[in-house]
C-alpha cells in the first residue's frame, strides 16, 4: 500500500541550523594593515648599521627640524621632514611592541574600517599618526631620539570608534548587532557623546591608563624605551574631532541620538 504523497519521510528530522558569525571578522583594509606592520617588521632581521639607518630615515625625530643647528646631519635629509610624520608609525622596536598596538587596534579598528571603508580608513591612519608627531614635536622640540609606532593611529582609532560604539547595535552596546550593521549605527554628535555616562567612563580609563603607565609608541634611546604619551593624546584627539570629517554614515537628530546613547533606540 503506497503511502500519502504528503506523508513526511522516516528518519529524524534534520534542522538547518542558521550560519554562525564569526567571533572575530576582520575587514580587508584592516587586514591589510596589519600585514602591512608585520612586513615593515621584519627589518629587525637586517645588519644593525641599516636597521639604525631606517629608524633614523623614518622614524619621527624632534631635532630635525631645529633650525638653531646648522650643522645637523641626520640621514634623510629635507624629505624626511615631511615623510616622517606618518612613517615612523609603521615601525615599531619589537615584537611585544608591535602585538601591543595590534591587540588594541583589532576591536576598534575594525569596527572602524568597515565603516569608513579603505581610503577613508588609510586615510585617517595617516592624519591621526601626523597628530601624533607633532603633538610630540610640539612636546619634545629638542629631542634626538626617534619615535617609531602606531599608537597614536591606534589611540585616534579608538577615539573615533566611541563616537559611535556604545550607540544601540553597535559593537560596544548592550544589544549588538552583527559586524557590518555595529559599524553603520549613526555616530553621536561630539556634543552629546561627552555627555554619555560610558563615554565619559571610557575617557577617564583612557586618559588614566596612557598617563600613568602609557602603552605603544616608544622613542629609542642609549638609556633605554620610553612612551611618547603626548603622541598618543594627539592622536586620540585628532580622531575624536576629526571623526565627522571622514564619517560616511548619515547622522541622526539631536533627539534619536540621545536615545541612542542610552541603548533603547530602533534606529540602526
Amino acid at each position: 500500500m503506497d503511502s500519502p504523497p504528503n506523508s513526511p519521510p522516516d528518519g529524524p528530522a534534520v534542522i538547518e541550523e542558521a550560519p554562525r558569525e564569526p567571533i572575530l571578522t576582520l575587514p580587508a583594509a584592516l587586514t591589510a594593515y596589519i600585514i602591512l606592520l608585520a612586513a615593515i617588521h621584519l627589518r629587525v632581521l637586517l645588519p644593525p648599521d641599516i636597521e639604525n639607518w631606517t629608524i633614523d630615515v623614518f622614524g619621527f625625530i624632534p631635532k630635525r627640524y631645529d633650525s638653531s643647528l646648522l650643522n645637523l646631519d641626520i640621514p634623510g635629509g629635507s624629505g624626511a621632514k615631511v615623510w616622517t610624520f606618518v612613517t615612523y608609525s609603521l615601525l615599531h622596536a619589537n615584537l611585544t611592541h608591535l602585538g601591543f598596538n595590534v591587540l588594541w587596534l583589532l576591536p576598534f579598528g575594525s569596527a572602524l574600517a568597515r565603516r569608513f571603508g579603505t581610503v577613508r580608513f588609510f586615510l585617517f591612519l595617516a592624519v591621526t599618526a601626523a597628530a601624533g608627531a607633532l603633538a610630540h614635536l610640539l612636546t619634545h622640540e629638542h629631542a634626538v631620539a626617534p619615535m617609531i609606532g602606531a599608537s597614536a593611529s591606534v589611540s585616534g582609532a579608538m577615539a573615533a570608534a566611541i563616537r559611535f560604539a556604545f550607540v544601540r547595535g553597535s559593537f560596544l552596546s548592550f544589544s549588538r548587532a552583527d559586524a557590518d550593521t555595529a559599524a553603520k549605527v549613526p555616530a553621536l554628535p561630539l556634543s552629546r557623546a561627552l555627555r554619555e555616562g560610558r563615554v565619559v567612563a571610557f575617557l577617564a580609563v583612557w586618559f588614566g591608563v596612557n598617563i600613568v603607565f602609557g602603552i605603544g609608541a616608544l622613542g629609542i634611546d642609549t638609556e633605554g624605551a620610553s612612551v611618547a604619551w603626548q603622541a598618543h593624546i594627539g592622536g586620540f584627539f585628532a580622531g575624536l574631532l576629526l571623526f565627522a570629517l571622514f564619517d560616511p554614515v548619515p547622522r541622526v537628530r539631536g533627539d534619536a541620538a540621545d536615545a541612542s546613547s542610552r541603548d533603547i533606540s530602533t534606529r540602526i
